[in-house]
């Protein structure tokens, strides 16, 4: 398992992802929503690593507007390796700025990050099913684009650790 720092996008967009994430459901595919007791949230993960201290990422980001109102445009759908689904947002300069920022403030007070949430690395995303079967990724592109675009704006942030039941929420 792993830990992340997430942004968390208003009523409207979560919204309308939750029912995305209903619709790959009812296609076979595994979606964000069933997964871990039904905990997850919409989001986008400034940084990840195999465990995160919330305490000392909250320290490290004293200051900082973590959960900033950015303006998220979520314009395509996209796969990793392994069969991951998500939709990505625009990557503005405001977005990647803020990213790099927050993974600045980390680095500084020594909080390990993934490599893949290194700026110039991090694609920002919204994930929607950690298993895609092949079979089924057609129609599961086929349910993100008709959805798209989702315009949303940033409402909050939190530390999370589902393996752990760690939720702290930053501002």
């Amino acid at each position: 398992m792993v830990a992340a720092l997430e942004m968390y996008l208003d009523t409207d967009a979560t919204r309308r992802i939750r029912v995305l994430w209903d619709a790959l459901e009812s296609e076979g595919v595994q979606s964000l929503r069933s997964l871990l007791g039904h905990r997850h949230r919409p989001h986008v993960s400034l940084a990840v690593a195999p465990r995160l201290d919330p305490d000392a990422v909250a320290e490290a980001l004293t200051g900082t507007a973590v959960a900033a109102p950015l303006r998220l445009s979520f314009q395509y759908a996209g796969q990793f390796v392994g069969r991951v689904l998500w939709l990505g947002p625009t990557p503005t300069s405001e977005l990647l700025a803020h990213q790099a920022m927050v993974h600045e403030r980390l680095t500084w007070a020594d909080v390990p990050v993934s490599e893949h949430y290194h700026p110039g690395r991090w694609v920002p995303h919204c994930t929607l099913s950690m298993r895609v079967p092949n079979t089924l990724m057609a129609a599961a592109v086929r349910r993100c684009l008709e959805v798209l675009p989702v315009e949303a704006t940033v409402v909050g942030a939190a530390v999370v650790d589902h393996a752990r039941d760690i939720a702290r929420p930053l501002t």
